[in-house]
């Protein structure tokens, strides 16, 4: 049974997209999310995780999986991933593959095996890490790999030591180290395209309704519960943003606003990594019956297989 896979940036709707898909297949199907930060526990707002209302009544795995302090690999996401897909299918349901993490999609669609790890090299770039920040330490990938530079936030201090200590242990680039992508898994892969200026505009909303949601409240119960200092967690997108308002380091003005700008940054990312996969569709995101167009996209393939 082919996979299907939807995929597109942040605030594009994908998730609603995948329920609606998933209703109208007319056979059973569940959905597997690979997304790199709705899988944290109490993580629900600042990531959008669906509700229990969004979902629909339809199965969804990868939600809620781990607490924020809980340093998750993409080879830990891969391995619990796949075992939800696999899972799936043995239930004779179609598996409905949903995410903007590009790197997260690849490693569970694909057969994507990542290089070992060393303790000294890890526990020096981590030292240097606390030294220099995160910003120092994406400098120094840009001029070592400007690729995996260009898919990794500058705040994101964990896989920035993950790509140097990769690029050390290889002596090639981070991005080097990886294959070229063979399926694990027969997918059909549709990309939700978005013009700019919607994308601009949807993500501002969302940032809004994220505070109307109580996302400073959410972040706040998450500090007092160690949100601060965990390796992954803190540097989501809007939540180190509201945990310096929280700290005094700028207004909450100043929080939400620097949210939308990271935001918009990311989705720009996310855009160009899903650009440079030929095996995707893309779909304009307001096509007057998307449903029906994925629908039939995911038929026509399973026909031809």
């Amino acid at each position: 049974m082919r996979l299907l896979a939807i995929v597109g940036p942040t605030a594009s709707g994908k998730s609603d997209l995948a329920v609606a898909v998933a209703r109208a297949l007319g056979g059973p199907a569940e959905i597997v999310g690979t997304d790199s930060m709705q899988v944290y526990r109490g993580m629900d707002i600042g990531t959008a995780t669906p509700t229990r209302e969004e979902q629909g009544g339809i199965p969804h795995h990868m939600l809620d999986v781990w607490d924020p302090d809980h340093a998750v690999t993409v080879a830990e996401f891969q391995e619990r991933a796949r075992a939800a897909i696999d899972g799936v299918l043995e239930r004779g349901a179609v598996p409905i593959v949903v995410g903007g993490s590009g790197l997260y999609v690849s490693a569970v669609l694909d057969d994507l095996r990542f290089p070992g790890t060393d303790p000294a090299i890890r526990a020096r770039l981590e030292e240097e890490l606390d030294a220099e920040g995160a910003p120092a330490m994406h400098d120094r990938l840009r001029v070592l790999d400007p690729a995996a530079a260009e898919q990794i936030l500058p705040s994101n201090g964990r896989r920035i030591v993950r790509a140097l200590e990769v690029i050390e242990l290889t002596g090639g680039p981070f991005a080097a180290a990886l294959p070229e992508p063979q399926e694990v898994y027969p997918t059909v892969r549709i990309g939700l395209d978005v013009p700019r200026d919607v994308m601009d505009a949807r993500i501002a909303r969302r940032v809004d309704a994220m505070w109307a949601a109580g996302f400073v409240d959410e972040v706040r119960s998450l500090a007092d519960g160690g949100l601060v200092g965990t390796p992954t967690a803190s540097r989501a997108l809007g939540y180190q943003q509201v945990l310096d308002y929280l700290d005094g380091r700028c207004t909450e003005a100043d929080a939400r606003q620097a949210t939308i700008d990271a935001t918009r940054k990311f989705a720009r990312r996310q855009q160009r990594w899903f650009r440079r996969d030929p095996r995707i569709t893309w779909l304009p995101v307001d096509a007057a019956d998307l449903v029906a167009d994925v629908v039939s996209a995911w038929r026509a393939a399973t026909r031809s297989a």
